[in-house]
């Protein structure tokens, strides 16, 4: 019976979709929006990169065209620069030892926060909350100075460690919900087995924020990449990054419009491809983040 009526309802059902005439993909109006957005990030990326297979004499000519021919000298010629590895190697050294101590320290901080009930967490809590609305900016002065005193000027760790601070806060704020989020049966178990509360966050708690802590060290790693003011004061020579660089080479280079293409496309791919291949990654940490 409940067939019968479900065959013969359904043409009505679909004669009544089809007479409605409505529009059910969507709102034409977002989808314009969205193509303007995508069209003004990626628009400049883009005629960057095909800038770089371009002459300057194409580019003077058609500054909007395509290459016609595609020239590859541009490309070759910062791969071929010394300087260009040098930067890229202090940028990578920088990255990694930022991405190291802030997901370390940002999840021995968190852990307590978490796990422990102690008068005075919640308050302590916002300080790392207040910690997102104070920029690096404000305090450059006395950071350059602070690590001209202790003797790290012109090294990785002297800007590594004052990255790494700036970007605790968002750390924490973000690896907190995970820890929170482990039921106290699982902890409670684990010390009934024996298991101390260090045992406890070796060995099952770690594992399991394993998402979150990709998130935040991706974030800490493309951050510290792509960081500017904080190695142009405290780097010189051969120990500058590659935004440093890419500033020093336009500078140099100010008539080579092609070339500087190619150096800022080059310098610009790595943080792109990392972050893009664990997109996915970042995008299942914040959700869970959201969720906890």
């Amino acid at each position: 019976m409940s067939a019968a009526t479900l065959t013969a309802t359904s043409p009505t059902t679909e004669g009544s979709r089809r007479k409605s005439g409505k529009y059910t993909g969507g709102n034409p109006l977002v989808y314009a929006l969205a193509l303007v957005v995508v069209a003004l990030t990626v628009g400049p990326v883009l005629y960057g990169v095909l800038g770089g297979f371009r002459t300057n004499a194409q580019l003077a000519e058609t500054p909007a065209g395509l290459p016609d021919p595609w020239v590859l000298t541009n490309y070759t010629g910062v791969l071929t620069n010394p300087n260009f590895w040098k930067y890229a190697l202090n940028s990578t050294a920088i990255a990694l030892l930022t991405t190291a101590l802030v997901v370390v320290f940002g999840i021995m901080a968190a852990y307590p926060l978490a796990r422990y009930k102690f008068k005075g967490r919640e308050q302590l809590f916002m300080v790392f909350v207040l910690g997102l609305l104070f920029p690096a900016t404000v305090a450059i002065i006395p950071l350059f100075i602070l690590i001209t005193d202790l003797g790290m000027g012109n090294t990785w760790w002297g800007v590594a460690l004052p990255q790494a601070a700036f970007a605790l806060p968002v750390t924490v704020v973000i690896l907190r919900p995970f820890l929170q989020a482990l039921p106290d049966e699982l902890e409670e178990a684990a010390l009934l087995d024996g298991a101390s509360r260090i045992g406890f966050f070796w060995r099952i708690l770690l594992p399991l924020s394993g998402p979150g802590m990709v998130t935040v060290g991706v974030l800490a790693f493309v951050g510290s990449w792509n960081a500017y003011l904080l190695p142009l004061l405290l780097l010189q020579s051969d120990m500058k990054t590659l935004p440093l660089g890419v500033a020093d080479f336009s500078s140099e280079h100010a008539s080579d419009t092609a070339g500087v293409f190619a150096f800022t496309t080059l310098a610009m791919i790595p943080a792109l491809v990392f972050f893009l291949a664990m997109q996915k990654r970042i995008v299942n940490g914040l959700q869970g983040a959201v969720k906890g």
